[in-house]
């Protein structure tokens, strides 16, 4: 498979939060705003990236009785990686996204493209495949979180759009209004790719 369809498959036809329905949590939990969907989507891309190259280049050396802790090693590193960087350079992000930066480690997409794709390919298709996921993930992320603050808050990326008049429907900021938010845009979604199709 070529670069460019490895990365659409990620991106469009296989995304984990609107096709797979995989990474669910953080998708749930951090999309309060546009900024912090797209902070956690991006900090999951670096992951998701760099790992899926760094468990390519190692699937001959790995055992397969300890495959899955050696996946967990790999990812790990570069979770304390990214949640370093964050800590010093946008401790804002680091304390709005909290816990849920460590719990990459745990996150589904993130071992599932480990142990279906990066451990049966080359590094280049591995990191077609890190970067199509990882930023169909971030898509995702940001625009559920931009429907949130949006209808919720009112504004945009932080950034008043209504004025002083808009009365915001608070549900959207709250548990219940991820659920909604989730569910109308994955109709929408599949919508869309059915009528390609």
């Amino acid at each position: 498979m070529s670069f460019g369809k490895v990365f659409k498959n990620g991106l469009i036809d296989e995304n984990p939060t609107f096709v797979q329905v995989i990474g669910m949590c953080p998708t749930l939990a951090v999309t309060t705003s546009a900024i912090n969907g797209m902070g956690m989507g991006l900090s999951t891309a670096v992951v998701l990236t760099c790992s899926n190259i760094a468990i390519s280049l190692l699937r001959k050396v790995i055992p397969d009785k300890v495959r899955i802790p050696s996946f967990i090693v790999v990812i790990a590193t570069f979770v304390t990686i990214v949640g370093m960087l964050l800590k010093a350079y946008i401790p804002v992000l680091d304390q709005a996204l909290g816990l849920y930066i460590p719990l990459i480690v745990v996150n589904c997409i993130i071992l599932a493209r480990a142990e279906s794709f990066a451990s049966q390919n080359g590094p280049v298709a591995s990191a077609a495949d890190g970067l199509g996921n990882g930023i169909g993930f971030t898509l995702a992320l940001t625009v559920i979180g931009a429907v949130r603050e949006l209808l919720g808050n009112g504004s945009l990326f932080g950034f008043s759009l209504f004025g002083a008049h808009f009365t915001p429907i608070l549900i959207f900021i709250l548990p219940p209004g991820a659920f909604l938010t989730l569910g109308f845009l994955f109709a929408g979604f599949n919508k869309l790719k059915n009528k390609k199709a």
